[in-house]
């Protein structure tokens, strides 16, 4: 069940908003702090700037780094907004109570499935969860069908991941909201007994390829980019998509939020509007960021496997808990 927690949106406030010119912002301008890839956020903001005028300063950081920061800097932060790779960031400001809600005209713009019901902030972009393999080293007759069974002994010194970032710590809230405290926690055991740690996604990419090992657990862009290079790091790999709503077919959404103590709420809605509207989601479908498109209608790469193909399981993005994340991967001995 989605959060629900008491908000009062005044309709002529948002009214306001809808109606106010461009012109109105050129001469002001709103603070960004942004945990999203910063070449994906800078050609969001050009293109918001070049055309409303508005103008943007970012200030970059990590997921749990920023969240964190805004969080201690309470209603005394800079920040208008908040941009993250992944939910469980925007779950800790949300739940300081930090955000002002998303304008339902925004929020109209993005599936249901790619935003929390309650509309204190919305999915900009999404992710999915692979495993990745060298070819000659698994067969697809031998890849495993659910990312649980990893943590089988079978599985020893055959697979790798990066614990220490927001990307696999998303795959594993996920795991938490979908199979609860007992059974993730004797998953992340299992982990600790069988997998290699690397640092970040394409330290993991990288090795597989190389064939340092024979396996690894990433999220599907991280393919792609380098694909779309020179494929030196994955050209002797293959993604395998778990589906069936397996926890491995996770799929985690970016997310984007106004800050309620904001002293630019109207132009910082109007850059969430504009990102998950027409002009921001085809940077996505036409960018080198790889990352799925979350808006109504709106196409994401065509070298991307569908969003509707992957069968992704059913996760409630506000209800992602870091907190008990970090608490059950320490106790497993992952950090």
């Amino acid at each position: 069940m989605p959060l629900h927690r008491p908000t009062f949106v005044k309709a002529a406030l948002f009214a306001a908003m809808a109606c106010a010119s461009a012109g109105a912002y050129a001469d002001d301008g709103i603070v960004v702090y942004n945990a999203q890839h910063e070449g994906l956020t800078k050609a969001w903001v050009e293109g918001f700037s070049k055309d409303t005028g508005i103008k943007v300063t970012l200030r970059n950081g990590d997921d749990s780094e920023m969240a964190n920061q805004i969080v201690q800097e309470g209603k005394a932060s800079p920040a208008d907004v908040f941009l993250t790779e992944n939910s469980p960031s925007m779950v800790l400001v949300d739940n300081a109570g930090l955000f002002a809600p998303i304008a339902p005209t925004t929020l109209s713009q993005v599936a249901s499935a790619y935003r929390p019901a309650h509309g204190n902030w919305v999915g900009i972009a999404a992710r999915s969860t692979v495993f990745v393999y060298n070819k000659d080293k698994l067969s697809q007759d031998t890849l495993p069908k659910s990312i649980l069974e990893l943590a089988d002994p079978g599985w020893k010194g055959r697979w790798a991941a990066s614990p220490a970032g927001a990307d696999f710590q998303a795959i594993v809230g996920g795991m938490l909201a979908l199979k609860g405290e007992a059974a993730t926690l004797a998953w992340l055991k299992g982990m600790k007994a069988n997998f290699t740690a690397y640092r970040g996604n394409s330290a993991v990419l990288k090795a597989v390829n190389a064939g340092q090992i024979e396996s690894g657990v990433i999220f599907h862009y991280y393919s792609f980019v380098d694909q779309a290079k020179t494929g030196e790091n994955s050209k002797d790999t293959a993604l395998h998509y778990f589906k069936h709503k397996d926890p491995g077919a996770f799929v985690s959404i970016s997310g984007g939020g106004v800050l309620a103590s904001s002293k630019h709420p109207e132009q910082a809605q109007a850059l969430i509007k504009w990102i998950t509207g027409k002009q921001g989601q085809a940077e996505l479908k036409n960018g080198k960021s790889f990352e799925y498109a979350v808006g109504q209608g709106a196409e994401s790469n065509a070298k991307l496997v569908p969003l509707v193909e992957l069968d992704a399981p059913a996760v409630d993005a506000s209800k992602l808990d870091s907190k008990k994340v970090v608490e059950l991967m320490t106790q497993a001995g992952l950090l």
